[in-house]
């Protein structure tokens, strides 16, 4: 990782809590637990964008006839 870049943000006083807690139980620093949430935020992010991408071409897979590998085969020869 390179240098860290400071960013200032705001949270309601029970999310800032929460981190507080969440920080201490941890024995983590605060930016590290901001830090993890926001890497599983990205990650999910990014489960559904897969999933979205999937989600089309599947569609577009069946209105081709394309069900099964054999199909494709048969499809991407032609």
């Amino acid at each position: 990782m390179g240098p860290a870049v400071k960013k200032t943000i705001s949270l309601p006083p029970d999310l800032a809590k929460q981190i507080d807690e969440i920080a201490e139980s941890e024995g983590k620093s605060v930016s590290a637990v901001v830090q993890d949430a926001l890497r599983l935020a990205h990650r999910e992010h990014l489960k559904r964008e897969y999933a979205g991408i999937q989600g089309y071409w599947s569609r577009k897979a069946r209105e081709k006839g394309v069900l099964t590998e054999k199909d494709l085969r048969r499809y991407l020869s032609d």
